[in-house]
């Protein structure tokens, strides 16, 4: 008997791959050199991180594997971005601007910067679907802005931001433009090119790849001050001793992608679809947050209105899944995307986020269907169930 629970938490972390787990073996075993040493299981090492920065830079489009600087994950990618190219812009100006629903860990590096340095900081709405409208970007823009963040796809309700739109009113006035990419990179969403971006923060245990490991972009001709100095790896951007396994494993993870050797990401919108159909058939009052089209293929963010969606969570432990970002887990506050989308406190509490992946099957989608259907219904009041 299967006693796995159905996993439908692909947005908080996704199960590593087998495949890049047997790529990254070597490098926790006998492949163990270090990559700035000159002998030969030095140069093994650091061939292998230069295979992997190719695969990741590729999986972005990016001009040249040279852009691709590896962190410790998307957190770090965040902090240097927004840190390193703020500072590094400070002559030109002290104005930094971003949106309500980033993600934390952007929402921390651009209040340091006002805290700790002087900058101030423009927080832009977006609209009941999670967008910002570029308009809204243009109409706060100053002389002395120097730094716009808008993440590429939502981390709680999916919405895809139209970052290209906003390249066209940032670059011309030589503002750099950072995005949060960590949510949409695994399923092939994100071009650098096409997006526009100077910087993309990006996440390899998004895409089934090992934690631990993250990157940024950093187009080429874009400043960033260091923000970790030491022995000057990654072009002196961050310093310390490579991470080769978890690199090797994030380079494995982003060539499964290019190469179209996992599910495309229309099975996984397909399955997402069947799941939202049944749960808004079964649940009287059920409402999907999020842009409708415009969203993250695996991504469902629903309200059950007059239930606490925790407790929900906690009746059916079959189904791992979230009420919201997994950052906000145990903070006891509503979530701030749910609420800057015009959610109540209690509806923001009432909200299940679901995010369907590459290893999810209509098993898995039918048996979360009937659990969270059965289990809703005892919760709310008779009067409230669909016919």
């Amino acid at each position: 008997m299967n006693t796995e629970p159905i996993y439908l938490d692909h947005q908080a972390t996704t199960p590593l791959d087998g495949r890049v787990l047997e790529t990254m073996l070597p490098f926790l075993t006998r492949e163990y050199g270090n990559p700035s040493s000159p002998h030969a299981l030095g140069r093994t090492a650091a061939n292998a991180v230069r295979a992997a920065r190719r695969q990741v830079a590729h999986l972005i489009g990016a001009k040249n594997e040279l852009e691709v600087v590896f962190t410790s994950g998307a957190t770090e990618a965040n902090h240097l971005a927004i840190l390193g190219a703020a500072l590094a812009a400070r002559p030109r100006g002290g104005h930094i601007v971003t949106t309500a629903i980033e993600h934390k860990a952007v929402l921390a590096a651009c209040q340091r910067l006002v805290d700790h340095h002087g900058y101030t900081l423009t927080r832009v709405g977006v609209d009941k679907h999670g967008r910002v409208h570029p308009a809204d970007i243009a109409a706060v823009l100053t002389p002395h802005t120097v730094l716009v963040s808008v993440m590429h796809a939502n981390n709680e309700i999916g919405t895809l931001q139209r970052l290209a739109a906003i390249a066209e009113i940032t670059a011309p006035r030589g503002i750099v433009l950072h995005t949060d990419a960590a949510q949409s990179a695994g399923y092939g969403l994100h071009d650098v090119a096409e997006l526009g971006v100077d910087l993309a923060s990006l996440s390899a245990h998004k895409l089934h790849g090992p934690k631990g490991i993250g990157a940024l972009y950093i187009r080429g001709g874009t400043h960033v001050t260091a923000q970790q100095t030491g022995g000057g790896q990654e072009r002196g951007l961050r310093a310390g001793t490579p991470n080769v396994p978890a690199i090797v494993g994030f380079g494995a993870a982003a060539r499964l992608i290019t190469t179209e050797a996992v599910p495309p990401p229309t099975r996984i919108r397909a399955l997402r679809d069947r799941l939202q159909e049944r749960l808004l058939a079964a649940i009287c009052g059920a409402s999907v947050n999020g842009h409708p089209h415009r969203r993250l293929p695996g991504n469902l963010s629903l309200t059950l209105p007059g239930i606490e969606a925790a407790d929900l969570l906690d009746r059916i432990p079959s189904v791992a899944a979230s009420t919201g970002s997994a950052c906000n887990t145990g903070s006891g506050e509503p979530s701030h995307v749910l609420t800057a989308i015009g959610l109540t406190r209690d509806q923001a509490r009432a909200t299940l986020r679901l995010s369907i992946g590459r290893t999810t099957n209509d098993t898995d989608i039918d048996g979360a269907a009937d659990l969270i259907t059965r289990t809703a219904h005892t919760l709310m009041p008779a009067t409230a169930h669909a016919a």
